[in-house]
């Protein structure tokens, strides 16, 4: 684009100086072409492109170096035309500074694998437990490619079953060929845990003789259908392993050690519900004490203060996510709430450690990625310590991110996100678009995605609104709660609320208002469709649930659609189940569709398999429905790959730019 203007105004230069000499007419063209080119560059500096969002440099915080001085972390940088992401670790003074580039962060962290007497470590690796394949049965039969099973969990995420499990193994600092303690004792279960676990499932314990881990020691059905994860303790000396959370039925996860040794982690109560209030819990005079259950919010994640006597923690509210810090109760008192230490539209995703009155953390907000940042416990003040993505949000116009509170059908006020576009001007008309989110539980903070990027949409010439629907934490228990059972009730009233309330704007082209989401998101797409009653103009379903009879028979964690949904679909006696199967299924009244929509699906999502995709297209199709298939084979219910991305955001803003 950028030649075809400079070829242009060459030309007409070209004719303007007929009388020069050929020599400083070709000087004075190719001059004023650079400005023209130069000028055409500067007006494209409305906001930010697909490309460069994939670029963008990716900030995450490794801790804080074993003396408090420095914070070290990581700068991650993907070439979109390579397809390849590099990695690179940096130090930087707690007090800010230049940061300096180093090979190996544990000359400066203590890595915690490693016991404390420095002559064990833990490892994770993949151990065969059962027989699965064809030629685990048939060795004779080298050439077979068949899986056989006999119960459920065959599948999870993204990967069939094998017979191969995570485990946790002891071995010595010394040598490559040290003897190998699994202290799972080849059970048939998973730690790190499966799909999402990481190395922070297992710890040592201060002593340097004890080894905690997290695991779901469940296996096929009973599997499937629980949440119940254990944090185990086992003794390296003696052999013996401990259920230290035996009498929790829900998720038990993130253990973490104090200065001095008290042992704190995450608590969810109820089994099979995976968006549970998740609570801290920790030990008081030899007692379990849950810190956080008198308080109506729900826990991300959290770290214990240098000297032990509180714990530090991230939590949604108010659609963002705020740090916060609760003091140990005293011997026979019962704990205090929490005290929230910031405050502002942005997100503290993460909380990277803490040094005697400053905290360090990773902040974002929806016009810009997670950089480092100081909090003052004193103060409160937040001060930018990294600053990888100035430069370039400094050569872009931005637009705004505004709270709207919206009132909704059954008189609640809900706090709605909307994305203006660079360069806004009110007395235009703008198409608008209505943002689903997903989850369902899931919140609408001030997130920064690489691919559901509202700074990005906005930069094409649309207006974002995303309301904090029901089932969203961050208002409290029962408002998030509220969408289990309810799919379609008072949560779409909700969607339906915002969109007609950003519509009363004058800026607001009414005439071209569209649908998009993912995931819960994209079963909204799929739901309103056939319920918006003419508001929209265009959809967008990304991996979007189409047909809960089908997504109950192929989903792997069952938990999930037996908790939302109510139970299977063959249970007839069971009235919230029956209801949200007819009245909340998508494909019951998908005779209503009559507006063009673009289906996204990943080949390789077994939490929202590709047959829900595949439905709703061909009911799109069959029934002369301007519509469009972008099938990723090698993708889940994400999009990791970098050149897939970038084709997953041309044909999303392509679909747009055509039906809107």
């Amino acid at each position: 684009m950028v030649f075809h203007k400079c070829s242009r105004f060459t030309q007409l230069m070209f004719k303007f100086n007929l009388c020069y000499k050929i020599d400083c007419m070709k000087k004075l063209i190719f001059s004023l072409c650079i400005v023209g080119c130069i000028a055409f560059s500067f007006a494209q500096k409305n906001g930010i492109t697909p490309k460069a969002l994939i670029e963008l440099n990716r900030v995450g915080g490794i801790g804080l170096s074993n003396d408090g001085q420095y914070v070290i972390y990581s700068v991650s940088k993907v070439d979109v035309d390579s397809n390849k992401k590099t990695t690179k670790i940096y130090k930087i003074a707690v007090e800010g500074g230049d940061p300096v580039e180093i090979d190996d962060p544990t000359m400066y962290i203590k890595d915690d694998k490693v016991s404390s007497n420095g002559s064990q470590k833990l490892i994770h690796d993949e151990v065969k437990i059962e027989n699965v394949l064809g030629t685990d049965f048939y060795p004779n039969l080298e050439e077979s490619n068949v899986m056989i099973y006999d119960d459920l969990n065959y599948r999870h995420w993204d990967k069939w079953e094998d017979g191969k499990y995570n485990h946790v193994f002891v071995t010595s600092v010394a040598g490559v060929n040290a003897r190998r303690i699994d202290i799972m004792q080849g059970e048939p279960y998973d730690c790190p845990t499966q799909p999402f676990g990481g190395p922070e499932d297992y710890i040592w314990h201060p002593c340097g003789s004890k080894v905690l881990y997290v695991t779901k020691k469940k296996k096929g059905k009973d599997y499937a259908v629980s949440t119940n994860t254990d944090i185990y303790e086992y003794d390296v000396e003696t052999g013996v392993t401990k259920n230290l959370t035996e009498d929790n039925l829900g998720y038990d996860m993130a253990p973490a050690f104090s200065v001095d040794s008290r042992l704190a982690w995450l608590q969810m109560k109820r089994d099979g519900y995976e968006s549970d209030k998740n609570d801290i819990v920790t030990f008081i005079d030899g007692k379990k004490v849950n810190l956080t259950e008198n308080w109506d919010g729900t826990v991300n994640s959290f770290i214990w203060s240098d000297d032990g006597k509180k714990i530090l923690f991230n939590a949604p509210v108010l659609g963002t996510v705020q740090l916060f810090e609760i003091h140990l109760p005293k011997s026979g008192k019962s704990p205090k709430m929490p005290v929230q230490l910031t405050n502002g539209q942005f997100d503290i995703n993460a909380i990277v450690g803490q040094r005697e009155n400053t905290v360090v953390v990773s902040k974002r907000d929806m016009n810009h990625a997670p950089e480092l940042y100081t909090v003052d416990f004193k103060t409160k003040e937040l001060t930018q310590l990294t600053h990888e993505n100035d430069a370039f949000y400094k050569s872009i116009s931005l637009g705004d991110i505004k709270k709207r509170i919206v009132n909704t059908t059954d008189g609640e006020d809900m706090v709605a996100w909307v994305a203006y576009p660079p360069n806004f001007d009110p007395t235009k008309k703008y198409p608008t678009l209505l943002y689903c989110q997903g989850g369902p539980q899931g919140a609408l903070s001030q997130f920064y995605s690489y691919r559901w990027n509202f700074q990005l949409m906005a930069a094409q010439g649309y207006i974002v609104i995303a309301p904090n629907r029901r089932g969203m934490p961050g208002y409290g228990v029962e408002w998030n709660e509220q969408i289990s059972k309810d799919y379609g009730g008072q949560n779409m009233q909700d969607y339906l609320s915002a969109i007609d309330d950003i519509a009363k704007e004058s800026y607001v082209d009414k005439e071209r208002l569209g649908c998009v989401g993912a995931s819960y998101g994209g079963y909204s797409a799929f739901y309103l469709a056939a319920k918006h009653q003419g508001r929209f103009k265009s959809f967008i379903a990304h991996d979007g649930i189409f047909n809960w009879k089908s997504m109950y028979g192929t989903t792997e964690e069952l938990f999930f659609v037996n908790w939302d949904l109510g139970g299977a679909y063959w249970d007839k006696e069971n009235t919230a189940a029956q209801k949200s199967y007819k009245e909340f299924n998508p494909a019951e009244h998908v005779e209503k569709w009559d507006t063009p929509i673009l289906i996204i699906q990943g080949g390789l999502d077994f939490r929202v398999p590709i047959g829900q995709g595949i439905e709703a297209f061909q009911a799109a199709q069959l029934q002369d429905i301007k519509s469009k298939l972008l099938y990723f084979p090698e993708e889940n219910h994400w999009v990791l790959d970098y050149q897939n991305s970038l084709i997953w955001h041309t044909e999303f803003f392509k679909w747009l730019k055509e039906t809107l």
